[in-house]
C-alpha cells in the first residue's frame, strides 16, 4: 500500500504542470507564441500574427475592448502574408502573443507602418492588468505612444514574461497593416535611414521648385511656375501620404489630416496640366488642348468636392483623376513627339516612369499589393526620376529654342521680316526689329527723300564736327554753296514733276563729281546744295565747281512736252579760315553764291576772304 501510494504521488507530480492554467501566450489555437529574444523569429513576425475580419453585423465590429469578442470567434493565421485589404467597411483584430525568455527586462516596439489609418487601439494584456492606447487620424497626433509618423507601441517584458497584443483597426479607407517587432535599436535604425532617404528626397523636390520659381522670375517663362507648382503639389500630396504633414503640419486637425491627402491630390493634378500644356506648346482649339482644358475644371470642381464628400469617396475620385490626367499627358506627349516636337520624348519618358510608379504606388494605398514601404520607395525614385527627366527636358527646349534664335538670326540677314517661332525668344527679337527700325528711322532722318542726298540734319550735324576737325589739325576746309539757275520757271512752265526730275539730276551731276570718300552732298533747300570738301583748298573747291557746272550745262535733258531744255548753276565758294565757326564759314560762301549769281549766273565764285588767302 505505501508504494501504491508514493506511485500515485509520483505520477500526480509529473502530471501537475500539465494540468495548470494555460499560458496567456496560447490562448489562441494556431497563433504561437513570438519569442521577442530571437531577432530570426521577430524577422518572420506575420507567421506568429492572427487577424479576425468583423464586418457590419458580424460579431466583433461593434467591439471595443478584446474582451468584448465572442468567445468563438475563428481567428485567421496570417501565415507570414501582410495583413492588406482593399477598401472595406470591416474592422479588423489582430492578435500576438510574444515572450521574454530571457533574464532581464527589454523594451520592444510593436510598429505598425501604415500612417493612414483612422483608428488604431493596441491593448497589451499581462498578469491580468491591461494597457490601451487609442489613436489613429481620427485623433490628435499627440494621441500616439510615440511621437513618429508610425504607430509605435512600446512593449516591455520583464525576465520570462509573456504578454497578448492585440490591435483593432478601422479604416474609411484602404487598410494596410504592415507590422514589425523590432528593438529600439532597430526602429532608431530604420527611422535614420528613412530620415536621411526622406530628407534626400523632399530636399531635392525643394530646391528644384525654388529653381523653377527663381528661373520664372528671372524670364517670366510660364512652364517654369506651373513646374515649381507641379512639384510643391506632389511634395505635400507624398508628404501628407507619408505621414509628415500630420505629424508637422497639422498635428492638432485630425479631420483637415485626411482631407489634406485629396485635396492635394487634386492641386498635384491641376499642376500637372497647366505645366503639361505650357511645355508641350499645345495651340487653342485643338483637340488635346480642349481634352487638357475640361480636365483642368474637373480638378477645379474636385477640389471643392475634396471639402464636402468623405475621404473615402474624394481619394478614389481624385486617384482616378489624378491617373487620368497622367494617361493624358502620357498620350498627348507621344502625339507631340511624333508631329517632331523633340523636347516631348523626355517628357514622354517622364510620365511613362510617373505612370507605372503612380499606378503601383496606388494600387498598394488601395490594398491591392503589400508592402506599402517598398511601393513608398519606389514611388519616390519614380518622383526621382521624373522630375530629372521633365528638368532635362526643360533643358533640351532651351536648347532648341537657342538654336532656333540662331537660326532666326541668320535668316534675318536677308529678310527684312521673320517669323517668332518661340515665346522665349519674343522679346529679343522684338527689341532687335525695334533697333532696325531706329536705324532705317535715323537714315531717312538724315537723308533727302527725293534725291538720295544728305539733308539739311545731317549737314547741322557733321558741320561743326569738320570745322573743329579743321581747326585741331591745319587741313584745309572747303564749303561750296550750289543753286539751280531760274528753277522757278522750270516750275512753271513744265510742273513740279519735272522740276523734281531735275533736282535728282542736279544730285547725280553732283554725286558723279564730288568723288572722295570724306566729301559730303548735300540738299539743304528746294534747289539749294551745299558741298563739303575736307582737305580741298577753295582753288581746288572751284575747279570741281567749275567741272560740275560745265557738266550740267552740256547735259540736255528733255521736257514733258520734248523741249530740250539745258540747265545751268551757281556756286559760292569759302575756306575755313583761321578762329573762324561754322556760321561765319556758311555766311561767306552764301555771300560769295550771292555774286555769283550777281554777276550772271552760272559760275562758281570765291569768298573775298578766301581770294585773299
Amino acid at each position: 500500500m505505501p508504494s501504491v501510494l508514493r506511485l500515485i504521488a509520483i505520477i500526480s507530480l509529473l502530471l501537475i504542470p500539465s494540468l495548470a492554467l494555460p499560458d496567456t501566450g496560447s490562448v489562441i489555437a494556431g497563433c504561437p507564441t513570438l519569442e521577442a529574444t530571437d531577432s530570426a523569429a521577430r524577422a518572420s513576425l506575420m507567421q506568429y500574427v492572427c487577424y479576425y475580419s468583423a464586418s457590419p453585423g458580424a460579431p466583433g465590429h461593434d467591439a471595443t475592448a478584446p474582451d468584448q469578442l465572442p468567445v468563438d470567434i475563428k481567428w485567421k493565421p496570417a501565415n507570414g502574408r501582410d495583413l492588406v485589404f482593399s477598401h472595406t467597411s470591416s474592422v479588423y483584430w489582430v492578435h500576438l502573443d510574444v515572450r521574454n525568455s530571457g533574464t532581464e527586462r527589454a523594451v520592444w516596439y510593436l510598429k505598425l507602418n501604415y500612417p493612414l489609418l483612422d483608428e488604431v487601439t493596441f491593448w497589451q494584456t499581462a498578469n491580468d492588468t491591461t494597457e490601451t492606447i487609442a489613436t489613429g487620424d481620427q485623433r490628435p497626433f499627440t494621441s500616439r505612444a510615440v511621437d513618429y509618423r508610425y504607430f509605435l507601441l512600446p512593449v516591455t517584458l520583464d525576465g520570462g514574461e509573456t504578454r497578448s497584443l492585440t490591435l483593432r483597426v478601422h479604416s474609411n479607407g484602404a487598410l494596410n497593416v504592415p507590422l514589425s517587432f523590432e528593438t529600439a535599436a532597430e526602429v532608431i535604425s530604420g527611422s535614420n535611414h528613412l530620415t536621411l532617404t526622406h530628407g534626400l528626397f523632399y530636399g531635392a523636390l525643394l530646391v528644384f521648385a525654388v529653381f523653377n520659381l527663381l528661373l520664372f522670375f528671372s524670364s517670366g517663362t510660364g512652364y517654369y511656375f506651373y513646374n515649381a507648382f507641379y512639384l510643391a503639389a506632389l511634395g505635400l500630396f507624398l508628404f501628407a501620404m507619408g505621414g509628415f504633414a500630420n505629424q508637422y503640419f497639422w498635428p492638432d486637425n485630425a479631420s483637415f489630416a485626411n482631407t489634406s491627402i485629396p485635396l492635394s491630390l487634386s492641386l498635384c493634378a491641376l499642376a500637372m496640366i497647366l505645366f503639361g500644356r505650357s511645355f508641350l506648346e499645345i495651340d487653342k482649339g485643338t483637340i488635346p488642348e480642349t481634352v487638357l482644358r475640361g480636365q483642368a475644371w474637373f480638378c477645379i470642381g474636385f477640389l471643392a468636392l475634396t471639402l464636402i464628400l468623405p475621404y473615402n469617396k474624394t481619394i478614389l475620385l481624385n486617384t482616378v483623376l489624378a491617373l487620368t490626367v497622367i494617361s493624358s499627358l502620357f498620350i498627348i506627349a507621344a502625339i507631340r513627339w511624333q508631329q517632331g516636337y523633340q523636347p516631348a520624348m523626355w517628357y514622354l519618358l517622364a510620365w511613362l516612369i510617373m505612370l507605372v510608379g503612380g499606378l503601383i504606388y496606388a494600387l498598394a494605398a488601395f490594398g491591392y499589393l503589400t508592402d506599402f514601404l517598398a511601393r513608398e520607395a519606389l514611388m519616390q525614385s519614380a518622383v526621382g526620376g521624373q522630375v530629372i527627366l521633365l528638368n532635362y527636358a526643360m533643358v533640351q527646349r532651351w536648347r532648341l529654342l537657342n538654336q532656333k534664335l540662331l537660326d532666326v538670326e541668320h535668316s534675318a540677314r536677308t529678310e527684312l521680316e521673320f517669323k517668332v517661332h518661340e515665346r522665349t525668344a519674343q522679346l529679343r527679337n522684338t527689341m532687335r526689329e525695334l533697333e532696325k527700325a531706329n536705324r532705317k528711322l535715323s537714315t531717312m532722318s538724315l537723308n533727302d527723300a527725293l534725291t538720295g542726298l544728305h539733308n539739311r540734319r545731317h549737314l547741322d550735324n557733321i558741320f561743326p564736327e569738320l570745322c573743329a576737325e579743321a581747326r585741331r589739325t591745319g587741313c584745309p576746309l572747303t564749303l561750296a554753296l550750289v543753286d539751280a539757275d531760274h528753277f522757278k520757271n522750270i516750275n512753271d512752265t513744265w510742273g513740279h514733276g519735272f522740276g523734281d526730275t531735275c533736282l535728282q539730276f542736279i544730285a547725280e551731276i553732283l554725286t558723279r563729281h564730288v568723288k572722295r570718300p570724306r566729301d559730303v552732298a548735300i540738299r539743304f533747300g528746294g534747289e539749294e546744295f551745299a558741298l563739303l570738301l575736307p582737305g580741298t583748298s577753295a582753288n581746288g573747291a572751284r575747279k570741281v565747281c567749275s567741272a560740275l557746272l560745265a557738266d550740267i550745262a552740256n547735259t540736255p535733258l528733255l521736257a514733258p512736252d520734248g523741249t530740250e531744255v539745258r540747265m545751268t548753276l551757281s556756286a559760292g565758294i569759302a575756306s575755313l579760315g583761321p578762329g573762324e565757326d561754322q556760321s561765319q564759314l556758311f555766311e561767306r560762301a552764301d555771300e560769295a553764291l550771292y555774286r555769283a549769281k550777281s554777276d550772271g549766273r552760272n559760275r562758281a565764285m570765291l569768298s573775298e576772304t578766301s581770294e585773299v588767302e
